[in-house]
């Protein structure tokens, strides 16, 4: 029995997790290919797609955050996780989109903020 929210990973397979690269969301590499990434699979295409899933998607990541209410929680508005889907996602995510993959992200109206603490967010 799973629950979609759960998120227990055997020790064996920890090595299969990846982190998207846009949103920061952690899960097995299989269901990445199973499912695609339910924030931003409209625009990156990962499900079925194994070369966009290594190219948008990250082994390299520090911390994970577990949201249950994206809506209400402080610490998801604090990682800019408040419009995405309840998950487990990771506090900083290492690697690169292509120029393709961020382009296309744009024309979409997604505003593509590097997940790896490179780029700090512009004060208003």
């Amino acid at each position: 029995m799973s629950s979609s929210s759960s998120f227990y990973v055997p020790s064996n397979q920890q090595r299969t997790l990846r982190a998207c690269m846009v949103c920061s969301l952690v899960q097995l590499h299989s269901k990445f290919m199973r499912e695609g990434c339910p924030n931003c699979d409209h625009v990156l295409g990962l499900k079925g797609n194994n070369d966009a899933i290594q190219e948008c998607t990250s082994q390299v990541f520090e911390g994970l955050i577990t949201v249950r209410d994206p809506v209400t929680s402080w610490v998801a508005r604090w990682q800019r996780l408040d419009s995405y889907v309840p998950g487990t996602y990771a506090v900083k995510v290492t690697g690169s989109l292509p120029d393709e993959t961020i382009a296309s992200l744009e024309d979409s109206g997604v505003k593509y903020i590097p997940r790896d603490g490179s780029i700090a967010e512009e004060e208003t």
